[in-house]
């Protein structure tokens, strides 16, 4: 696959950027690097993982510029629930992402529609979910709920900053910008262990991966710095609307964005 052709090049730096500064305000990015990549005829799980790569820059750029929250968490949350919830990101990352390698492109692609959906959904009920996950009791099963969300976040990070969020509301975090910096840290893990299994599995297209990461890395410091400057409400809701439309065009044609390998 041949990504010389400047158009190409800037459409994936330019999904890149954009996905990178959802991410780093509560996630989103999967909506624009997925269909980008496949739109320049890259294989759906290849896509998917080698979107998820080039987003892990971001995640790692989020934490860095969050370690004053996340000391504080880390203090509300006790050391044993902290560290359950580390593990639970590196097992359910590296689970999620075995679960994919297995599931193969023609079986991806027919879920893909109904991914997206999911992920559109749990954007739309954000808030719901956080006021209902803040009334529940942490312990042992919350964990547990944890590690699920990052198998999920393995699999495809559509919408799992949303789910990561209701899951530390309801492990005590009453602050938005601790449970955020939490949040990132728990992407971060879980996406680094499914890189890894991405990258053994061989899907991981590198050409596409330093395209779309640079970019990344450069809507990942807007999104930071905007972070609590964007009404939470009024990003919400774009980023269901983009949700939305994406999902409806592959719901209406799943083939749509199919191409000849450039």
């Amino acid at each position: 696959m041949d990504f010389a052709p400047s158009g190409v090049a800037l459409l994936l730096l330019a999904a890149g950027f954009f996905a990178g500064l959802l991410n780093a305000v509560a996630g989103g990015g999967s909506f624009l690097t997925l269909p980008a990549l496949m739109s320049v005829g890259v294989p759906p799980v290849a896509a998917n993982a080698t979107g998820t790569a080039a987003l892990l820059p971001g995640y790692l750029a989020s934490v860095l510029a969050d370690r004053r929250q996340l000391r504080g968490a880390w203090q509300e949350l006790g050391r044993g629930l902290a560290w359950g919830l580390l593990l639970a990101g590196v097992l359910g990352g590296a689970l999620g992402a075995s679960v994919l390698l297995l599931t193969g492109d023609a079986r991806f692609r027919a879920l893909i529609p109904w991914l997206l959906l999911l992920a559109t959904v749990l954007f739309a009920l954000g808030p719901w979910l956080q006021h209902q996950a803040a009334r529940a009791h942490s312990g042992p099963l919350r964990v547990l709920g944890a590690g699920l969300g990052c198998a999920y976040g393995g699999y495809f990070n559509g919408g799992v900053g949303i789910l990561l969020l209701a899951i530390l509301r309801g492990q005590g975090i009453t602050d938005l910008a601790r449970a955020n910096a939490v949040k990132n840290l728990l992407s971060s893990v879980l996406t680094l262990m499914a890189v890894g299994v991405y990258i053994a599995g061989g899907q991981v297209v590198a050409t596409g991966l330093l395209a779309v990461g640079a970019g990344a890395i450069l809507g990942a410091r807007l999104g930071i710095a905007l972070v609590r400057r964007v009404p939470e409400a009024g990003y919400r809701h774009a980023v269901t609307l983009i949700g939305a439309v994406i999902t409806l065009l592959f719901f209406l044609d799943p083939a749509w964005l199919a191409s000849p390998d450039i």
